[in-house]
């Protein structure tokens, strides 16, 4: 065996452990949410009598862990990887770009450019409706949604190492990936921003998109990245660590910001840091926006949204 095919063996098994890590992890997850939520309840019973209302509390907070792993009524997980729109109405994955009704500036009620937003984790669909209003209103476009449903934060994370190993299928993936392939064969331009997991499920799709354009187009390494070089992506403390060549990048990295820091492109230039690759010629606009709650300084809306500049701009490497 030749140090090649040892190199691709080694990084097969540790692929392979991961995986079967993450899968031990949410079973014993799910064991155990089952497991607090019955003996909160048998707790609740026995002392029902003696103090009032304790079952009622006994079984909230067991509700409150279930929800934490993705047990128990998730209504979000309807929306998975659907279209959000005008009204917050939603459509089917397949339905054309172009016939979805989309989130539109107050004064202009027919922009010119469209816009895909894509969600972070624990962001339900009403919630990722008021982000496209904002959005509408910053940029003047019209904002088409594609909804990355939350079940809960353990279960959210946990997804998330699924999709830093590309591993199983995420609803939210598969749409953006058929949406921009199919904009592509069509010779259309499309613009993407994403927060979050958003980034870490875009740096997935685009990834999917260059796949089927080398083996279903056969086209060369080169023929690809031209032609993915009509997408224009933005993230904002985004969770992914690379992203393929082609598109026209522009990242943007709070260093306060404990996401993009640990499992994103860092909190240094990629040039420092050597399992960052933001994509070739790419923008990667680092800022100090620090918070008492680091979790503070992840927010969309709050922090990195106000730190957006037009995409030309930015990509001309001019953030003033």
């Amino acid at each position: 065996m030749n140090p090649i095919e040892r190199g691709r063996n080694l990084i097969n098994q540790v692929r392979t452990g991961a995986e079967k890590a993450v899968d031990k992890v949410e079973t014993a997850v799910a064991k155990t949410a089952d497991k607090v939520h019955d003996v909160a309840v048998a707790t609740g019973n026995k002392v029902h009598n003696v103090v009032d209302g304790f079952e009622n509390a006994a079984v909230g907070g067991a509700k409150a862990v279930q929800g934490f792993f993705g047990g128990g009524n998730q209504p979000d997980k309807v929306h998975d990887g659907q279209f959000v729109g005008a009204g917050g109405k939603t459509f089917p994955p397949g339905t054309p770009l172009k016939d979805i009704p989309g989130v539109t500036p107050k004064n202009n009620p027919n922009p010119s450019s469209t816009i895909v937003y894509v969600n972070g984790i624990n962001t339900p669909k009403d919630a990722q409706f008021s982000s496209l209003e904002s959005i509408a209103e910053t940029t003047g476009s019209k904002v088409v949604g594609i909804h990355n449903a939350t079940e809960g934060m353990g279960a959210d994370l946990a997804q998330c190492v699924k999709d830093k190993l590309d591993k199983g299928t995420n609803p939210a993936v598969d749409t953006l990936a058929d949406t921009l392939y199919n904009e592509l064969k069509a010779g259309r331009s499309v613009h993407v921003m994403a927060h979050s997991q958003g980034g870490l499920i875009t740096s997935r799709a685009l990834g999917h998109v260059y796949d089927r354009l080398r083996l279903e187009d056969g086209m060369s390494k080169e023929q690809a990245q031209k032609t993915m070089s009509k997408l224009e992506v933005e993230t904002f403390g985004a969770a992914a660590t690379r992203y393929p060549d082609g598109p026209q990048y522009v990242h943007y990295v709070n260093r306060g910001d404990p996401v993009p820091g640990l499992f994103g492109l860092g909190p240094v230039a990629d040039k420092w840091n050597p399992i960052a690759d933001g994509g070739k010629n790419s923008q990667v606009h680092h800022f100090n926006d620090f918070k008492l709650n680091p979790i503070a300084a992840h927010g969309f809306e709050s922090i990195y949204l106000k730190h957006r500049v037009p995409f030309d701009q930015a990509r001309a490497g001019n953030f003033n």
